[in-house]
Parts: structure tokens; sequence; C-alpha cells
């Protein structure tokens, strides 16, 4: 979706280069929605068979504990498969969180999850959060031409360099995102036409406002998949706070055949390609092929906003943070037009 948004800008500026495109530029949803359901079902489709060749048994359950060795898993018939093993590893991930409190958030509104798998165009919409998540799906909505509408409650892109942060959102400005900065949501009501009216309060005055909105999308963060798996019945230790699976550098939870890898691991990136590749030397530690750990220092990541933006290390705040203002040197410049990144910055 992200690259749909892209190819739409160059189509806009193709006919300074000669290219003649009719006007006016129209994007389909729909094709869009089938040809990225059907990337996604073919992946899982490959998956499949990569289990089956390696022989590999795949089970569609949804299973808990029931003691340290033994899962349940019941399938959607309701039939129930025991499964016991010497080594059991937790790889559930997280879903996205719904506002509870905010009355009409769970009837009404839909998260990122859902937006790729909508049939039909979200139309005028309203992001709230400002974690790269809901950056990248402001992008890609005003990208492919919607009416799009970020509300935040502080800062965007928490836990990045703010100087990028900023480049990225005045970016998303210029090319028609708009900002509602400092504003909490607190009510959502369905109108008799179908469109949803979004209450606000703006944190610093004090005051309310309303919109009018066809979709509401909520990316306020995720939640590890863990409170359903009797991990408490088990011995194994939680973060109270965040429900994520306490883990040593080996991934080893409190019961020592149990382990957690990715977004339900305590204090480890939330990146798919940071999963896997744990996931794998994992393997090779338990079946004798290497001693080698996961290294989570300095892992590169990057945001798919409409300006891209990559990091790797400690951003400018952290680097401050540890080191101290005086120890560090900050050097920004523009890079040329044929580099993917338009700002860079070294610390």
């Amino acid at each position: 979706m992200h690259q749909a948004a892209l190819l739409g800008g160059m189509i806009q500026d193709a006919h300074h280069y000669g290219w003649e495109v009719a006007q006016p530029i129209r994007h389909d949803w729909r094709k869009m929605a089938e040809a990225v359901q059907n990337h996604v079902k073919s992946l899982n489709w490959g998956h499949r068979v990569q289990l089956q060749d390696r022989k590999v048994k795949y089970f569609n359950i949804k299973a808990s504990f029931i003691n340290k060795h033994t899962v349940c898993g019941i399938a959607k018939s309701g039939k129930e498969t025991l499964l016991s093993a010497d080594h059991i590893v937790i790889a559930t991930g997280g879903r996205p969180r719904y506002p509870t409190h905010i009355e009409g958030a769970l009837e009404y509104g839909i998260t990122s999850d859902d937006i790729f798998w909508l049939k039909e165009s979200p139309g005028k919409t309203l992001v709230v959060g400002a974690s790269y998540v809901a950056l990248e799906c402001a992008g890609f909505l005003t990208g492919i031409g919607l009416d799009t509408t970020v509300m935040m409650r502080s800062i965007p892109l928490r836990g990045f360099d703010q100087q990028m942060s900023s480049l990225v959102m005045e970016h998303m400005e210029s090319h028609g995102t708009q900002f509602l900065r400092g504003c909490i949501p607190t009510c959502i009501k369905k109108l008799p036409d179908g469109q949803l009216q979004v209450t606000w309060e703006d944190r610093t005055s004090g005051k309310k406002d309303t919109g009018i909105f066809d979709t509401v999308l909520w990316a306020i963060g995720r939640i590890p998949e863990t409170r359903n798996l009797n991990l408490k019945e088990v011995g194994v230790n939680i973060n109270p706070e965040n429900q994520k699976i306490i883990v040593d550098a080996q991934d080893i939870t409190s019961v020592p055949h149990i382990y957690a890898i990715g977004d339900v691991a305590e204090g480890r990136p939330e990146l798919t390609p940071t999963a896997i590749m744990a996931g794998k030397l994992l393997a090779q530690r338990l079946f004798g092929q290497s001693s080698d750990l996961m290294d989570y220092n300095n892992v590169p990541t990057t945001v798919f906003t409409p300006l891209e933006y990559g990091c790797v290390g400690l951003s400018e705040e952290e680097a401050v943070a540890h080191h101290g203002q005086e120890h560090i040197e900050v050097h920004l410049w523009f890079s040329p037009p044929q580099m993917v990144l338009p700002w860079m910055e070294v610390l």
C-alpha cells in the first residue's frame, strides 16, 4: 500500500517528463486490496508447503498450556488436540490495542490489522496515534488521494530521533495529511447515514471539538497475545504492566524448557525480521548446531512513511542521555536525490 501511494505520486509527476497520462488519475481501492490479499495468501500457502516439505506437523488450532510440557488446542469445530513436547516456543506475536474506555471505540473503530482487508475504500479517515504504524497508514491513505487526519496525543514516532521525526511529519503535512496535535478522542457515535462523529479534547486548552469521518483507525500500540495461554498456571513469568513474557539472553522463560521470541518477549524490538533471526538461532542452539545468541543491539529499522526513514543505533536523544551532550557530535546533511533517504544524521 505504501508502494501504491508512491506510484501515485510518480504518476502525478510523469507529465513533466513527457509521459502522457490521462486525467483525472483515479485509484481503485478494490484492485489494490485484492492484490494485497492475494499476495498474503500466497505467502501463507508457501509457508504451509515448506512446513510440509520438511515434515513439520501444522495444526490450525488455538492452544493454551495445561501443564509445563503439554498444550491443549481447540479447533473451530470444537475438536480438542493435546500436544506434548520437550521444548516449547511461544511466538504468538501481538494484536493492535483498542481504547476500550472510549465510548464507541470498539464498536465503530478499526485497527491497522483491519485496514489491509477492507474491500471498500475507507474514505475520509481519522488515524488516532503517532506511532510509526499510525504515520505509515496515514501516509499511504493520503498518497492514494483520501482525506486523512492524524490525531496525536503527544510527540510523533516516540523512541525515534525527534529531529528526523519532525522532518517526516513536516513532509506529510506538506503533502496533505492533516494533524490534530495534543488531542485525545473522547467519544465516537454513528450517524444515521453511517458516518462517524468523533468528539475530542484539546489537552492544552481543554476545549472540545467534533468532526465527521467515514473511518476511525486506532494505531495506539499493540498488546502481546499472552492472556489466554495459561502462563501463570505453569510458572511462566510475565511483566504485569504490559503482559510480555520475561526472558533471558537465550530467550528462555522462567521455565527452562519454555522459550519466547518476537513481540511477546520483554525488551525485544517489535520487528518481524528480528523475530525470524531469533527463531533460527534458537533452533540451532536447541539442536546443537550452534551456541550463537541473538544480538538485539543496533538492529536497523525502517519507517515506511512517505518520506522513508531508516535508522540504526541510538537516537540523538538516547545518545545524549547515555553519554552526555559534551561527548557526542551530530552531523546532519542533505543526501543526493538518487539515495533512498533524503535526510541522514550521524552521531
